[in-house]
Formats: C-alpha cells, sequence, structure tokens
C-alpha cells in the first residue's frame, strides 16, 4: 500500500463536466512523482482534488492507510499534507523570515530550529532572511514558498508548477532543491510542463490524457517510452 493515495478519483468543477475520470495517484516516503500530461489534462485538478479543494463524485483519498476523502483542507494539513500553488504563493510584503514563520501556524515548538533547518536546505534564505520577499528574484520566491511549506514538517509535500516562468539556469537549481527535500523522507507530487527534466529527477511518473491516467512508469521507462516521447516529450 502506498503512503499517500487518490485512488479511482473522478471529480470536476461544480455542476460541470468531470475533470479527472477513475484517475489514480500515489506516492511513498522518499519518493518523487511527476504528473505530466497536455494542457487541460487534469494534473492540477487531480493534485487539488488529493488536497480537498474540489469534492470526490467517486474514488477516494488515504494517507498512511486512513481514508481521509471527507476531510477538510486544512485537516488534510494537520495530516501532513502541505502544498505550494503556482502564483500567489508568498507574502511579497513580507521578509523572508516572516513568511517561514507564517508556515508555522500549526506548530507550538521552537520555531527557530525548524527556521534553521529551512536554511541548511535552503542557504540563500538564510543570507536573506531580513530581505522583503518581493525584491527577490523567482528562483528566490520559489525557495521561499517551498521553505515556508516544509515549515509543519509535512510528510507529504505538492508542487504545482515548481518551475513555472523561470530560467532553465533557475529550473534547474529548483529541480536540485527539490532532490534535497525527497531525501529528507518526504513524499512529493509535482506537476510540471517541463516534462523531460521532471522525468529525470522523478522515482515515478504518471502521464494524465483526458483526466484520464494514460501512461505511467519509472522516471526512465516513460523518459525512453517511444509514444511518450512523441506524444509528449517533443522527441
Amino acid at each position: 500500500m502506498a503512503f499517500f493515495e487518490g485512488k479511482e478519483m473522478t471529480a470536476g468543477y461544480g455542476d460541470g463536466p468531470d475533470i479527472i475520470s477513475s484517475c489514480t495517484i500515489n506516492v511513498n516516503k522518499g519518493e518523487i512523482v511527476a504528473i505530466l500530461g497536455p494542457n487541460g489534462a487534469g494534473k492540477s485538478t487531480a493534485m487539488k482534488t488529493m488536497l480537498g479543494l474540489l469534492n470526490l463524485k467517486s474514488g477516494n483519498v488515504v494517507i498512511e492507510g486512513e481514508d481521509i476523502t471527507n476531510l477538510s483542507p486544512q485537516d488534510r494539513v494537520k495530516k501532513g499534507i502541505s502544498f505550494v500553488p503556482q502564483s500567489k504563493n508568498v507574502f511579497t510584503e513580507l521578509t523572508v523570515k516572516e513568511n517561514l514563520e507564517v508556515g508555522a501556524f500549526l506548530r507550538t515548538d521552537d520555531l527557530n530550529k525548524i527556521i534553521n533547518d529551512i536554511y541548511d536546505l535552503f542557504p540563500i534564505l538564510k543570507d536573506k532572511q531580513s530581505q522583503i520577499v518581493g525584491e527577490l528574484s523567482g528562483g528566490q520566491r520559489q525557495q521561499v514558498a517551498l521553505g515556508r511549506a516544509l515549515m509543519i514538517k509535512p510528510s507529504v509535500l505538492m508542487l504545482d508548477e515548481p518551475t513555472a516562468g523561470v530560467s532553465p539556469i533557475v529550473m534547474d537549481e529548483l529541480f536540485e532543491h527539490i532532490i534535497k527535500v525527497k531525501k529528507t523522507n518526504v513524499a512529493i507530487i509535482m506537476v510540471e510542463q517541463n516534462a523531460k527534466q521532471a522525468l529525470s529527477i522523478s522515482d515515478r511518473g504518471y502521464v494524465l490524457v483526458t483526466g484520464q491516467n494514460k501512461f505511467e512508469g519509472s522516471g526512465n521507462e516513460l523518459l525512453n517510452d517511444p509514444e511518450v516521447r512523441r506524444s509528449f516529450l517533443g522527441a
């Protein structure tokens, strides 16, 4: 049994059509799983459904053997699930350190130790801790967003397009940081448009098409699958 899983999920927005249908995504601790596919395939919808931001029409969501399908997003956070949205993922008017402190709203222990752990993962944040986040580069802001999400010491980290809008060099840096987070035994699910690069750092991946699982396998298997390469990797 996987550590965190959305099983046979069918969901949509309001009374509209289903965006995902019988879609299954799972991840284990210390693993990076990429969700890939064309625009409109249901990638972000699948993630939002696992977070509880959308109600399931059928299927369920389980963490560590516990069914959390009926829990609110807030209660899922208390179960150790943290989320970094694609946009509006930092408070630009606050300092780096203040952003991290906001991320620790569930914690009652010594924040300084946790913040120092984040600085160990992202050294630039220590250097910039007193700087207003709105003055940072795009890549540095993303590190703030990652650091803030890690302040609750999550067991699951969900990332929606973490490299959107950054340069190739910054993308490589961010992926290196995501690998460092994985090594702390966090389960990572990542929706990503940069498919080749995402698969190169992922243990496993899912390719969704029209809201359904079309391909799945290890990162290497998907990178080397002729149909995946032709249809989704531009090769």
